[in-house]
């Protein structure tokens, strides 16, 4: 990338008034092969020019260690990203053990040292984790949604990456988790609400199947997950890290994917808040080689700057303001739902069936085992297998959980094995929440 634009993208991030926008990115293909910098480079140059729309130049991601890797080598997202001139939120995947952190806190001091100011400089966040909390709670735990890790063990793992960058051209940098808005409004999370700069908010309305779920209702159902975020977390910063409607797949409920309704979910939810708050969306491209069920995909297959569904924000009317938080109509009565919410999340309310409800529980990704050494070993990432991994939580990461046991609240925050899977959206928290809001219509 031109020197001139590492500028302006660094500048741009400096800035107070700054709003990232993008898009989620796994570290595998579809059918379950890692990407590498060559194919980060083609979605991340792809998502910039998009046919109808501008500024999607930020990519959030779920691990900090390359696909493949035998020695933590840093995901060849960075080098993309420099090249491309995309901000990144980064992630360190924290559901393995304290080995496999030891070795995210690796790469990401490799990836440091390796491209100095070129990496730092376009770095709008780091997140220790994505959706641990759900994982743990009683309702992912029936869903076999795989390992997480107990609130008191991610606000230790802030602390040490808090330790790791100390020094460096990072220290500055804004850190936080990713969760489900269940998650958050749940009082025994609080020490990670305490322990973080910004909150990551993952809600998508499509999957809430105990309740009227229809596309005209995704606006508000959204809008309520973001409004009780927000009581709970205080004057934290929220960020929306994961939000999407399917353009295809089976339906939930009264939630039907197609590319009607993703376009009215992208310009009722994520129109109104492009360019003013932190937002990314799931997902640029999830069909690269296998279509999963349901499919979230901006594009379709191959890879292209021609959206599916119209993405001009042309049908948008509602100001920033009342779309980025409840409105003043409706504070109190949101208010109390945030309370009710809670207690419910608390209570460990679970969906029909127990299912996993993760958009990639169906996406036809498969992975290999992995040995997760608790202590200072390596984490070893070998390269993924196909098949299928229906049932078990696929985490964007590229790492793939599975739970092993039922009837505990809490998972080992310390497995013996992980598995490596494809790329995938989080999300699963919606197993909780058609029985959280179940409590808000009694309200």
């Amino acid at each position: 990338m031109r020197s001139s634009s590492v500028l302006a993208l660094a500048a741009s991030i400096s800035g107070a008034t700054a709003a990232f926008q993008g898009f989620n990115y796994g570290a595998t293909n579809s059918d379950g092969t890692f990407k590498y910098q060559a194919t980060y480079e083609a979605e991340f140059k792809a998502a910039k020019n998009l046919v109808g729309t501008s500024g999607f130049t930020s990519a959030r991601l779920y691990t900090m260690i390359q696909g493949g890797s035998s020695t933590n080598e840093p995901t060849q997202a960075i080098p993309a990203a420099i090249s491309q001139g995309t901000s990144l939120l980064l992630g360190l995947w924290a559901s393995g053990g304290q080995g496999p952190f030891d070795a995210e806190i690796t790469a990401l001091k490799s990836a440091i040292a390796q491209y100095g100011t070129a990496f730092t400089d376009i770095v709008a966040g780091i997140s220790v984790g994505s959706e641990d909390l759900y994982r743990v709670s009683p309702t992912g735990i029936a869903a076999n949604s795989g390992y997480g890790a107990e609130p008191e063990t991610l606000a230790a793992y802030i602390k040490q990456l808090r330790s790791a960058i100390a020094g460096t051209g990072l220290a500055s940098k804004p850190v936080g988790h990713v969760d489900t808005w269940t998650a958050w409004v749940n009082g025994s999370n609080q020490a990670v609400i305490d322990a973080c700069d910004w909150v990551g908010m993952d809600a998508y309305p499509y999957f809430q199947n105990t309740m009227s779920n229809s596309i005209s209702s995704g606006k508000a159902l959204f809008e309520d997950a973001l409004s009780a975020t927000q009581s709970a977390v205080g004057g934290k910063d929220v960020w929306i890290t994961e939000t999407g409607w399917p353009v295809s797949g089976s339906s939930q409920n009264l939630g039907v994917p197609s590319l009607a309704n993703a376009k009215t979910f992208w310009d009722e939810v994520g129109c109104p808040r492009f360019g003013k708050v932190n937002i990314w969306w799931y997902t640029l491209q999830d069909a690269d080689s296998v279509t999963p069920n349901p499919s979230f995909g901006v594009v379709g297959n191959p890879l292209s700057t021609t959206p599916l569904y119209d993405l001009s924000c042309s049908n948008t009317t509602s100001s920033s303001s009342s779309s980025s938080s409840a409105s003043a109509t409706a504070s109190s009565s949101r208010s109390s739902a945030a309370s009710s919410l809670s207690t419910a999340a608390t209570g460990g309310a679970v969906v029909t069936g127990g299912s996993g409800l993760s958009p990639s529980q169906n996406a036809g990704v498969g992975g290999t085992n992995v040995t997760a050494t608790a202590g200072s070993g390596p984490y070893t990432t070998p390269a993924a297998s196909g098949g299928s991994g229906s049932g078990n939580y696929s985490s964007p990461t590229g790492i793939k959980t599975s739970a092993t046991g039922t009837g505990s609240s809490s998972a080992s925050s310390t497995p013996s094995t992980v598995s490596s899977s494809a790329a995938m959206i989080s999300g699963s928290f919606v197993a909780i929440v058609g029985s959280l809001f179940a409590a808000v219509l009694a309200l």
